[in-house]
């Protein structure tokens, strides 16, 4: 059992940075893959970036790429999300999500546990 708890979410103006923090329980954080989703208002949850176990395979949406940053720290049993050049588009909900198993898939119902959720709003 995994239980995830998201933080660093707020508002931002464009172009701005946050970074997201999930913080893990459970023994085996270690051998999860790990993901971030986000979900704007009336939108499907979509997958913004994914790292496996080892950490050394990273993955991640197009419309983030270079402006994102997944990584994990295993002996804090956390993941992060470090977002820069805000957007927009970012605003959502963003959510901490964790799998076992080989790669990040982008279907959310391949994750079997998720977070609560941290709302992240950019501004124009």
């Amino acid at each position: 059992q995994v239980q995830l708890v998201e933080s660093g979410g707020g508002l931002v103006q464009a172009g701005g940075s946050l970074r997201l923090s999930c913080a893990a329980s459970g023994r085996t954080f270690s051998t999860y893959v790990m993901a971030w989703f986000r979900q704007a208002p009336g939108k499907e949850r979509e997958f913004v970036a994914g790292i496996e176990w080892s950490g050394e395979r990273l993955y991640y949406v197009d419309s983030v790429k270079g402006r994102f940053t997944i990584s994990k720290d295993n002996a804090k049993n956390t993941v992060y999300l470090q977002m820069n050049s805000l957007k927009p588009e970012d605003t959502a909900v963003y959510y901490c999500a964790a799998r076992l198993g080989m790669g990040a898939p982008i279907d959310r119902y391949a994750y079997d546990y998720w977070g609560q959720g941290t709302q992240v709003t950019v501004s124009s």
